[in-house]
């Protein structure tokens, strides 16, 4: 190998996220061709862009890493074709594509040579959209054309301090200065946009991508994502019914050794997702939450509806759950939608999208209602008549169009209150019980909260060879 692991930030980051002694460069002497504008006066190694394969925890991974010190990593002909290439054989070999991004955009002197070597990285990237995993991890610039390669890709992490992700500067936005609102920022970018999954120094993103890279499938026909569960598969949750709320809690509780991945953590607080294990088994995980705990014990709360981004997140999550056959459990808890006027705008589309992200997927599906499940937004959530292949409830769930009380108002609404009082009660035992649903089908079993973890895993045990059919199409249109 030809790189220096201390020499600058490129190499160096590529020697901290593989597995030591493993890395091997391709295309290590390649340099930029172009003579336009006395381009080559200037020293152009690798030209600007480390590229090559190794391995995390034994698993194989392609890698490319942006050099900074080489025209401030900007991507020209060669440059754009050595990743390219590192696609071709990932696509190939089945594993997935890490690039680690640093760069000051598309290099001028070299213009549409450039472009078009560029532009053939997109196509290579949505040629091995669900075929292979792609992890984006952004170190420094990555602005203009370049800002939409982590959005063709399904994870993307970004420095903390250094990272600058953006399509236009936000000086460059009408109306606003960068001192009003940095949106090339980390935190603009993983709260706001929801483009990002992960923030944090060097070191955490790195950590954080090896320990993704375990979770995950190499590819969409090969599942190397096992691993021995040392974990009891009856595991009592003795205290899950507490984190009906705080959704997250409940599916690290469920998990093997409490071992939960969260993607997009703070964008659309109120819906979690990410993966757990369940008997060693990486499990796909989307819940309604309404609280979120910190470690002194206050909470941040929420509305338990379904909102615009909460929906586009739990959405794309499932597309990439189903792409690569990775199981999908969900928490349900939800009374309705968002009502405000800004969210009216695109509520319908975004649950719709929920809708089909569910019907669509053929992987086992598992529901378990942890607290209230209304009306349509609980049909969106993964429920038996848009998919689900088991569906439990704990006790004292509500499950039904509406909240009793209301329900009873609205068809006694000339009634006195102690009518009203009776009726609902009435409702609430004929109508929105979990007994009630049980008996008309639509949930398989009623579960005590601390059995959940020995339910769940019985279930995707159950449904391991499960294989179902679609409707010959080319691709859906929602």
């Amino acid at each position: 190998m030809s790189y220096n692991a201390t020499g600058n930030p490129a190499s160096r980051r590529i020697a901290a996220l593989l597995d030591e002694g493993s890395f091997v460069e391709i295309g290590g002497a390649v340099t930029a061709r172009n003579t336009d504008f006395n381009l080559q006066a200037k020293e152009t190694p690798s030209d600007g862009v480390i590229t090559g394969y190794g391995v995390i925890d034994g698993n194989l991974v392609y890698v490319y890493s942006q050099d900074a010190t080489v025209l401030k990593g900007a991507v020209g002909e060669m440059h754009a074709k050595k990743i390219a290439n590192i696609y071709d054989m990932a696509m190939k070999m089945g594993a997935p594509v890490i690039g680690l991004v640093d760069c000051a955009g598309l290099r001028l002197q070299e213009a549409t040579d450039a472009l078009e070597a560029f532009g053939s990285l997109y196509f290579k990237q949505s040629m091995a959209s669900g075929v292979i995993p792609q992890i984006t991890a952004i170190f420094g610039m990555c602005g203009g054309g370049l800002a939409v390669v982590p959005g063709l890709t399904d994870f993307t992490f970004m420095e903390s301090k250094e990272g600058r992700l953006f399509v236009n500067s936000p000086n460059a936005l009408e109306g606003n200065e960068i001192s009003k609102c940095d949106t090339s920022s980390a935190e603009y970018q993983s709260q706001t946009s929801g483009l990002v999954d992960g923030i944090g120094t060097e070191g955490e993103i790195l950590g954080q991508i090896r320990s993704l890279i375990g979770m995950l499938p190499a590819n969409n026909e090969d599942d190397n994502s096992y691993e021995d569960c040392m974990d009891d598969l009856n595991r009592a949750c003795t205290d899950i019914a507490n984190a009906s709320e705080d959704t997250g809690i409940a599916l690290a509780t469920i998990s093997d050794n409490q071992v939960f991945f969260e993607v997009k953590k703070e964008y659309a607080k109120n819906m979690v997702t990410g993966f757990i294990r369940l008997n060693g088994i990486t499990v796909g995980a989307v819940a309604n939450r309404s609280k979120i705990y910190d470690a002194d014990g206050n909470a941040e709360s929420f509305d338990a509806v379904l909102t615009v981004d909460g929906c586009k997140k739990a959405a794309d999550f499932l597309n990439f759950c189903d792409a690569f056959s990775i199981p999908v459990l969900t928490l349900t808890n939800v009374t309705g939608y968002e009502a405000t006027k800004e969210s009216e705008k695109d509520m319908a589309k975004s649950v719709a999208k929920l809708t089909y992200a569910f019907a669509n997927a053929t992987v086992p599906k598992v529901n378990v209602i942890v607290g209230k499940a209304y009306g349509s937004a609980y049909v969106a959530m993964n429920s038996k008549s848009i998919g689900a292949d088991m569906v439990y409830a704990w006790p004292d769930v509500e499950i039904g169009m509406m909240d009793a009380g209301l329900a009873a108002k609205i068809m006694y609404a000339d009634a006195d209150a102690e009518v009203q009082k009776e009726k609902a009660a009435a409702y609430k035992e004929l109508q929105s019980s979990p007994m009630s649903a049980a008996r008309r089908g639509y949930v398989d079993a009623i579960i005590e909260p601390a059995d959940t973890r020995k339910y769940v895993i019985g279930a995707f045990e159950m449904l391991f060879t499960k294989r179902e059919d679609r409707p010959d199409k080319k691709h859906g249109t929602v």
